[in-house]
C-alpha cells in the first residue's frame, strides 16, 4: 500500500518551476516509489546501475539522450556521472522546467557531478525516511511545525492531538522509519535492518572510501550507532577502535554522505566561549541503532543504556523531515554551556529562536526546562519563543511560565481543522 509522502506537493512545485530536480536520500527511502506515483504518468524512467552501463549511458551520453527525449526520470544518476554534463548542455538550450528529474542514494557521488556541472540549474530536494504521519497512514498530513513557528501560544491552545498509535513506542522506534520495515512482520525486521547494514558497508561505502577492513568499518558503524545523540569527538571514535582521529572523522563523513549519519551544530551566539561547539551526531534511522545494538526486541528498549538516545534520535530526524517541508528551511542548532546546561535543538527561522527539550518521559515537569530557561538568560538579547518539551505524553501541558510539554506524535491533520 502506498503511503502519501510528505514532500510530495512539494515536489510537484518544484518540478512545474525549474528545469532540472535533483532528489537524493538513503537506499531504501522510498525515491523511486514516490516519482512513480507523483510523476509516472509524465514521465518516462530510466534506472541505472553501478556494474551495466544501460542503454550505453555511460558510453554514448548524448545518444542516450536523444534516444530518450524529456520529461525524464534518471534513477541512481550517481552510476552515470557522464550524463550530467550533457543534460546540462541541453538544458541551456532549452529551460522550460520539468525537464530531467535525477535522483541519488550518494550524496558525494551526486553532488560532486551534479553541483558542479548544473549550478544555477539544478534545484535539490532531500527525502529521508517517513515521518511519524506517514507511518500512521495520515495522507496528506503536512508538518505541524509551520503551525508552531507561526504561533507558538495558538498551536498549544488549539490542543492538538497524537497520531493514531496501532504501535507502541518502543515499537515504533525499534521498527525504525524506512517504509519497507513498516510492511514486515516483526519476527523479520530485524533480518532486514542487518541485510541493509551489509548491503551498504558492501557496496555503498566501498564505492566512496578506501577502506582496507570492511569489519573494522562494520565495527564503527556499530559504535557510531551507540553514540548517537552524544557531541562528536572524533578522538574517543579512534580509541575505542584503534584508529586514527583522521580516519575517524573521514568515516563520519562516509555515513553522512550515505545519509546513515547526521549532524546538528553547536549553537553560536555571543558568550562565545561559555558554549561547546562541538556539533551533535545522530545515526540515520532508529531501527538500523537497534539492529546494530543486538537489541532483540521492542521490549528491551525500555530497559536498555541508549533507550533516551535513542528517543531524542527519532525526535531530531522527525524536526529534520518537517523542516526539510519548508522553504527556506529552519536553522537547527543544540546548545550546552560548560556549566552543563543544554537545549536539545534550538530552531531559527525569521529571526526568532524557539527551543526545544526531548525528554524520554510520560510525565514531564518543571525540572526539565531547566536547560530551556538556562538559554533563556545567556542571551537575553535574542527574541526566544515559548519553549516545548517533546516527550511521548498524552496530552499539552504548561510546565513553566514559558515552556510546554508536546506530545512527540503530535497529529498535523487535527492541528489544521
Amino acid at each position: 500500500m502506498y503511503h502519501e509522502r510528505i514532500l510530495t506537493e512539494r515536489l510537484l512545485r518544484l518540478v512545474d518551476t525549474f528545469p532540472v530536480v535533483v532528489v537524493t536520500g538513503a537506499r531504501q527511502v522510498g525515491k523511486s516509489t514516490l516519482l512513480a506515483h507523483a510523476l509516472g504518468a509524465r514521465m518516462d524512467t530510466v534506472v541505472f546501475d553501478p556494474v551495466l552501463d544501460v542503454e550505453n549511458a555511460r558510453r554514448e551520453p548524448e545518444l542516450f539522450l536523444d534516444n530518450r527525449p524529456p520529461p525524464l526520470i534518471l534513477d541512481e544518476i550517481q552510476y552515470a556521472p557522464e550524463l550530467v554534463p550533457a543534460i546540462k548542455r541541453r538544458v541551456d538550450r532549452d529551460r522550460r522546467p520539468g525537464r530531467y528529474l535525477l535522483t541519488g542514494s550518494q550524496q558525494w557521488g551526486v553532488l560532486r557531478s551534479v553541483a558542479e556541472s548544473l549550478a544555477g540549474r539544478a534545484v535539490f530536494l532531500d527525502l529521508e525516511a517517513f515521518t511519524l504521519a506517514e507511518t500512521a497512514c495520515e495522507h496528506g498530513a503536512g508538518p505541524w511545525l509551520d503551525l508552531w513557528l507561526a504561533d507558538p501560544e495558538g498551536f498549544i491552545a488549539a490542543a492538538p492531538p497524537r497520531l493514531p498509535a496501532s504501535r507502541t513506542l518502543y515499537e515504533r522506534l525499534w521498527r525504525g522509519f524506512l517504509p519497507e520495515a513498516q510492511f514486515i512482520p516483526l519476527e523479520t525486521v530485524a533480518d532486514f535492518h542487518l541485510a541493509y547494514q551489509r548491503t551498504y558497508v558492501e557496496r555503498d561505502a566501498r564505492l566512496l572510501a578506501d577502506v582496507s577492513d570492511w569489519q573494522l568499518f562494520g565495527r564503527f558503524m556499530r559504535l557510531a550507532a551507540a553514540m548517537t545523540a552524544q557531541e562528536i569527538n572524533a578522538s574517543q571514535f579512534g580509541r575505542e577502535l584503534g584508529i586514527t582521529p583522521q580516519t575517524a572523522r573521514r568515516w563520519l563523513g562516509v555515513l553522512q554522505a550515505t545519509f546513515q549519519w547526521f549532524e546538528v551544530p553547536a549553537f553560536s551566539g555571543n558568550t562565545v566561549k561559555r558554549v561547546s561547539r562541538k556539533p551533535k551526531g545522530y545515526i540515520g534511522d532508529t531501527g538500523m541503532a537497534c539492529a546494530c545494538q543486538a537489541i532483540s526486541t521492542p521490549a528491551a528498549i525500555g530497559g536498555h543504556p541508549l533507550w533516551g538516545a535513542l528517543f531524542e534520535t527519532a525526535c531530531v530526524a522527525e524536526i529534520r523531515k518537517q523542516c526539510g517541508c519548508l522553504s527556506p528551511s529552519p536553522r537547527l542548532a543544540h546548545w550546552r554551556a560548560h556549566s552543563g546546561a543544554e537545549v536539545d535543538l534550538v530552531i531559527e527561522y525569521d529571526g526568532r529562536y524557539y527551543p526545544i527539550e526531548i525528554k524520554a518521559t510520560a510525565n514531564p515537569t518543571r525540572r526539565h526546562t531547566s536547560g530551556l530557561a538556562a538559554f533563556r538568560r545567556t542571551h537575553p538579547h535574542l527574541d526566544i519563543a515559548p519553549g516545548l518539551v517533546l516527550a511521548p505524553v498524552a496530552r499539552p501541558l504548561r510546565l513553566s511560565e514559558h515552556d510546554y510539554a508536546l506530545p512527540w506524535d503530535v497529529d498535523p491533520r487535527g492541528c489544521r481543522q
